[in-house]
């Protein structure tokens, strides 16, 4: 099982309309809005990094408001 980290940037004003959005996609199983140089942080779980792959740069990134993400895999 792989766990990430995804944070994500937002237009201005998108972050409150994103964040259900995000909860809503598949393999996102947490995402709460935060204070910092990112807007959005989520996790998720899926069963190969591939899985991360795909939900971060064709589900997330193609979300309308979302500027830009940075990806984290958990190590532990």
């Amino acid at each position: 099982m792989v766990h990430a980290f995804i944070m994500v940037k937002t237009a201005a004003g998108k972050s409150e309309g994103l964040l259900a959005n995000i909860r809503d996609l598949e393999d996102i199983y947490e995402a709460h809005i935060v204070a910092g140089n990112y807007d959005i942080i989520a996790e998720i779980e899926a069963e190969e990094i591939y899985d991360v792959l795909e939900v971060v740069s064709t589900n997330l990134q193609g979300l309308e408001g979302v500027t830009d993400t940075k990806t984290y895999i958990a190590m532990d």
